[in-house]
């Protein structure tokens, strides 16, 4: 008996996004996509962000410029691209085409890290409801990809976000509390997250910014 295949279509990927399911290639070259559903599942609670006093001053006065949604295509491009301790990825052609159109359909955002006008690190993911799902992140500079995803963390705090999830845990990811946490715990909490309104703000004003950063990082005001 043959098995019939399934266009995946960005419609299809927001459907699988509600229900805790994500798709990945098996590397750069791969031809198919597979779904992942984790017994234990990467989240980053957003009320836990550790935000280093040394970050702190990269974020606030540090040699970046941070933007959101500007340049989307370069920053997919930039997480496909093999780096020393990555030499392969599983972002393919077709993860960027239906990322790119979800991006078009205001579902897909990124947050870019520039350095004297040269893209040098961002992420990207998906926002629905409440919850972001984080895809991936890259840094051709140093601290590059944590001040994007410092900056990540502040516009969903504003925004009114309640779940970030990281899919897995790295080292990277850890160092700012991210935990994994049990499929039907994860599971419960993405519900509720989807059915929650927010925004996604990309150019919150400067003092906003500023405040929320001393905040994350135990300094208010």
């Amino acid at each position: 008996m043959s098995r019939r295949s399934v266009e995946v279509t960005p419609d299809l990927l927001l459907r699988a996004y509600r229900h805790g399911l994500f798709p990945m290639a098996e590397g750069r070259a791969g031809e198919k996509l597979f779904w992942l559903d984790p017994i234990k599942r990467g989240v980053l609670p957003l009320d836990e962000f550790h935000l280093s006093r040394r970050l702190l001053r990269t974020v606030l006065s540090g040699p970046y410029t941070v933007t959101a949604d500007r340049n989307f295509a370069g920053t997919i491009a930039g997480c496909a691209t093999p780096a020393p301790d990555r030499t392969d990825t599983w972002i393919n052609p077709q993860i960027e085409q239906l990322f790119t159109e979800l991006f078009r359909m205001g579902y897909a955002h990124s947050v870019e890290t520039w350095q004297n006008g040269t893209l040098v690190g961002g992420l990207y993911g998906v926002a629905l409801g409440g919850a972001f799902f984080g895809e991936s992140m890259f840094s051709f500079a140093r601290d590059a990809s944590k001040v994007a995803l410092a900056h990540l963390v502040v516009r969903l705090r504003l925004g009114g976000f309640t779940l970030l999830d990281t899919q897995f845990v790295t080292e990277h990811l850890s160092q700012f509390g991210a935990t994994e946490i049990p499929r039907d715990l994860y599971k419960r909490q993405l519900a509720a997250a989807v059915a929650e309104p927010a925004v996604w703000i990309a150019e919150p004003d400067a003092d906003s910014l500023t405040r929320a950063f001393r905040t994350l990082a135990g300094r208010p005001g």
